[in-house]
């Protein structure tokens, strides 16, 4: 596969389009060169077919940063082919549910990152409260805003190494490993997939050089999910038994989720009995993990049974059982905290999309015009594409609804 992506984007007329900005030239040329339709090609880009050919024959620009990252994103264009676009800026400061540090701390903090003292335990403690403060941030404000901040703390965590000793030493690589986590995690997110990667890469080699085997399993468990993202059921399922079987003495919820991740690269597949076993299995281990919630790593914190079910939910729109996915999302939505803000938006669409699936038209249009602002804003580029696809659902069927959809979609665009 990789193999023949490079070939492709090798293509002196289609790399010379990406470098242009010709978008209308991008798509025609892909498609000549792949055979795929204007429907297909809409698909993979999160617009609509007769989108697709307004860009084609000029009547209409691509002028959105967004729309230019899905369709970066859906046709995979090399990183090396865009311009270095900063699509963030760092946060100056967050505030904190408790009490910041003391000033005997922050002195000790400052002291430690910015040179002159050895790193010690209470300056790990408090750079450990702060990632834990930063992911939560993420789930209500999204990845935009903390990528070029992240990317500095995990500098100064790095930085730390050189000072570190015996086990000190050690949490200075299992803390970069989270940091890099958390931002493969973010350009997926954006869908800089191929940063994506890298990051998680990079993840798992501190995660196996500090012994931390929950977070290399959850590395694995993230391209897991990468690769479920693109359609991909056969390496999300590789992937997922990885994170299973490659990484012994994880946590039972780590176990759980990668478990969770195989069912829906099988669910992909249409293989909907093994999809639900994988699934009981996991959701005996998450109750079972709920029992010791100790024993679980700080960023299991949003996995619980509501995360399991809005889980399921979408295992059962893979399989077209659009009834039971509509009643897992619907309860899972009811009972996910507000401040999920990007998630909320996401199974939002999903829901809508599941809505379209039963034929509940104005059900649907209205699920998705209350996931529109957030992700308009927190969700982009793939709840933007989710609700995409189900205005394309929704035109399929004939439904006006659709119609309505597509043309709010547009405007937002």
């Amino acid at each position: 596969m990789g193999d023949s992506r490079i070939n492709l984007w090798s293509h002196p007329t289609l790399a010379a389009a990406v470098v242009n900005r010709d978008w209308g030239a991008v798509f025609r040329t892909y498609r000549r060169l792949t055979g795929t339709s204007q429907t297909k090609l809409g698909e993979r880009v999160g617009l609509m077919q007769p989108e697709v050919s307004d860009i084609e024959r000029g009547r209409r620009r691509v002028a959105s940063v967004e729309v230019r990252q899905r369709i970066a994103a859906g046709l995979g264009i090399p990183p090396h082919l865009l311009e270095t676009v900063a699509h963030s800026s760092p946060v100056p400061s967050l505030a904190f549910s408790g009490p910041g540090p003391d000033e005997d701390l922050l002195t000790r903090v400052n002291g430690v990152v910015h040179g002159g003292r050895r790193v010690d335990a209470p300056t790990l403690d408090w750079l450990e409260r702060l990632l834990a403060e930063h992911r939560r941030a993420e789930d209500e404000i999204g990845s935009r805003p903390l990528i070029g901040l992240m990317q500095h703390q995990l500098r100064d965590v790095v930085d730390l190494y050189a000072s570190a000793r015996g086990p000190l030493a050690d949490r200075v690589v299992r803390l970069a490993s989270e940091h890099a986590q958390f931002l493969g995690w973010m350009a997926g997110d954006q869908g800089a997939d191929a940063a994506s990667l890298a990051w998680y890469d990079r993840s798992h080699e501190w995660a196996l050089e500090a012994g931390d085997m929950n977070m290399a399993a959850t590395t694995l468990s993230m391209k897991s999910h990468m690769a479920w993202s693109k359609g991909n059921g056969n390496r999300t399922i590789r992937l997922a038994d990885a994170a299973r079987w490659a990484t012994p003495d994880t946590s039972l919820g780590v176990r759980g989720m990668a478990t969770q991740m195989a069912a829906r690269g099988h669910a992909l597949h249409g293989d909907g009995d093994i999809a639900e076993q994988l699934l009981d299995e996991a959701q005996s281990l998450i109750g079972r993990a709920a029992e010791r919630p100790e024993d679980e790593p700080p960023w299991m914190y949003f996995y619980g049974e509501t995360w399991f079910l809005l889980q399921r939910g979408m295992a059962s729109m893979h399989v077209r059982d659009w009834q039971t996915a509509v009643s897992h999302l619907s309860t899972g939505l009811a009972a996910l905290p507000d401040d999920y803000r990007r998630d909320k938006a996401w199974f939002r669409a999903c829901l809508a999309h599941a809505l379209a699936g039963t034929g509940e038209a104005e059900q649907a249009l209205t699920t998705a015009l209350t996931s529109v602002p957030d992700a308009a804003t927190v969700g982009r580029p793939h709840t933007w594409n989710e609700l995409h696809i189900t205005a394309a659902a929704l035109l399929r069927r004939g439904a006006p609804q659709g119609r309505h959809l597509a043309t709010v979609l547009r405007d937002h665009d």
